[in-house]
């Protein structure tokens, strides 16, 4: 085994990964752009032909009356919040315990916006029904994240949806969606994402994670909220001179990949089934719901780094860059699939867990 490499280092260097689209390099940006008019005239400050096309065709494929492209969903997220709250003139919203808001953003909703958040449910299950009719505060917003990155990729079930979105318009709530991954949780619900976000009043996707663009998110809603989502677009600092770069490649991969979703949630399901059979491993969910996944093994993370080096430099698959130690001999990993897997044999993955099984109990 090579020594002193990095697991990061090491994953970089396999000749295939069983996760996500490939590097993220300048390739991505040259291949959208491969076959776009010389004389493509971009945007210009949030208007023009280029980013208004696409703002039409994102709302209607949301069944939306409106989209605004935003540079990023954390942007995008806190104004809608912002708006639902002005609106009611309550500075109060519910989320998860583990929504990005809460975990990820440095309190932006709290500092810049003075708004006041509600938690709701464990942090180890989705949000229920009757978590949100326990509610003993008033709230302007709910907000659902679907699926729920930090628990694995969870999904509540559709009859659940229909629920609180029934129950929130019931008590003038608006219901607002974290729809980061909202294309990857089609093939489990089966429906279209029309008919998932007609449940929702707003709906936020990133272009960057599952579609795989450069960055940047659509936030989509009525015309009324949209129209308000642009005036604080502008006071946020995001009507950049020019999106053209990332609306390109939003839309290029957008058309490259929305038809593949079923097959990435079947491969992750597969994946995850691979994983379950290693001695110590376990994934949650223990079916993939997506094409997400979290990855739990019991090894401390010294161990298992030199376990998965030993994998990667056999075998030349990789299947993972990172590890999080979340106790003192446990560690676990996200694994998200996308057009990668599709390139390595069913035969070399088979052998890859083998392997990684039989590593794994020769260190007890």
């Amino acid at each position: 085994m090579s020594e002193n490499i990095s697991l990061r280092d090491a994953f970089k260097q396999t000749e295939v990964q069983t996760a996500g689209h490939g590097s993220r390099n300048i390739q991505v940006l040259t291949d959208a752009f491969k076959n776009i008019d010389d004389e493509q005239e971009s945007d210009n400050y949030g208007s023009g032909k280029i980013i208004e096309d696409y703002q039409a065709k994102m709302a209607a494929y949301f069944g939306k009356e409106s989209a605004v492209f935003f540079p990023s969903g954390t942007m995008a997220q806190q104004i809608a919040l912002r708006i639902w709250c002005d609106d009611k003139d309550l500075n109060k919203v519910a989320y998860h315990p583990l929504c990005h808001l809460e975990i990820h953003e440095q309190d932006g909703l709290k500092e810049l916006h003075h708004i006041q958040p509600i938690l709701l449910a464990d942090e180890d299950r989705v949000i229920q029904l009757e978590d949100v009719q326990n509610l003993t505060e008033d709230i302007a917003c709910l907000l659902l994240e679907l699926p729920q990155r930090e628990i694995g990729g969870q999904l509540p079930q559709f009859e659940t949806l229909v629920g609180i979105s029934d129950y929130c318009r019931s008590k003038g709530i608006k219901l607002h969606l974290d729809g980061a991954r909202l294309l990857e949780i089609l093939p489990y619900y089966q429906k279209t994402a029309h008919e998932i976000c007609e449940l929702f009043d707003s709906v936020y996707v990133s272009v960057y994670k599952g579609i795989g663009g450069i960055a940047g998110a659509v936030l989509a809603g009525d015309t009324t909220f949209t129209e308000k989502s642009k005036v604080w677009k502008r006071r946020h600092g995001g009507d950049l001179i020019s999106l053209y770069p990332y609306i390109v490649s939003a839309d290029y991969y957008f058309e490259q990949r929305k038809d593949k979703m079923k097959q990435y949630y079947e491969e992750a399901v597969e994946l995850a089934s691979f994983y379950n059979r290693c001695h110590g491993v376990s994934t949650i969910p223990e079916v993939p719901v997506s094409n997400m996944f979290h990855v739990h093994i019991d090894k401390a993370k010294d161990e298992l780094t030199t376990i998965l080096i030993s994998v990667y430099e056999e075998t030349g698959v990789g299947l993972t860059g990172y590890l999080r130690e979340t106790e003192e001999k446990k560690c676990n990993f996200e694994v998200s699939t996308g057009d990668n897997y599709s390139t390595i044999s069913t035969s070399v993955v088979k052998k890859t867990f083998e392997l990684l099984d039989e590593k794994l109990k020769e260190i007890n």
